[in-house]
């Protein structure tokens, strides 16, 4: 049995930010992607007992302290601890079967990593991205698509605004009550008392 003062990791493995509320003790925390904090398993506990908090502990927040881990969701596959770094060394250097594990036995937070990741790396091998559309119907080859053209989409605008302009842009004139259309242009050589000369 855990002692309730013993201070536990909570890290957030989700790519958002996650936050609970304890209405009882008024907790509340929010962590920021891949952000830990120490808290007590009195604590961790009492989400548990919220509403959601289990979900929320299982998918989103690992404890990490397999004892208490244990102790709050019951037998829990190694899959539960993994972090970005351990999906990306997966996706990098594990095999397929224990890729096919992961999809099938870890979390939904881990799930969501491997997709991420998958995009980010732009995982090379075409066998693992056919098997995440397989697993979750999630197409790679389309995400990193997408990807690649909102960068070129974003290089496009960064290029329209470093653009300076060469002249001032030819000014809109009102209507005069004289039924001009528009100003006259300024002629400086003229050696008249006008200071303008109407052009044909």
């Amino acid at each position: 049995m855990v002692e309730k003062d013993r201070i536990i990791p909570l890290l957030n493995r989700d790519t958002g930010s996650v936050g609970y509320t304890l209405e009882d003790t008024g907790t509340h925390r929010r962590f920021t992607p891949g952000e830990t904090k120490k808290v007590t398993f009195d604590e961790i506990e009492k989400l548990s007992w919220a509403k959601g908090g289990k979900e929320l502990l299982r998918d989103y927040l690992i404890i990490m302290d397999e004892e208490a881990a244990r102790e709050i969701l019951g037998d829990i596959e190694p899959e539960y601890f993994y972090t970005k770094d351990t999906v990306k060394k997966l996706l990098k250097d594990g095999t397929l079967e224990q890729l096919q594990d992961t999809l099938e036995f870890a979390p939904k937070g881990v799930v969501e990593l491997v997709k991420q990741e998958a995009v980010e790396m732009k995982l090379d091998s075409n066998v693992k991205r056919e098997e995440i559309q397989k697993k979750t119907s999630f197409n790679v080859d389309r995400a990193i698509q997408i990807n690649e053209e909102s960068k070129e989409d974003g290089e496009l605008n960064n290029d329209a605004a470093t653009h300076q302009r060469r002249a001032n842009p030819i000014a809109a004139s009102e209507e005069k009550s004289s039924g001009r259309r528009a100003n006259a242009i300024q002629n400086k050589s003229t050696t008249s008392g006008s200071k303008y000369k109407i052009l044909d």
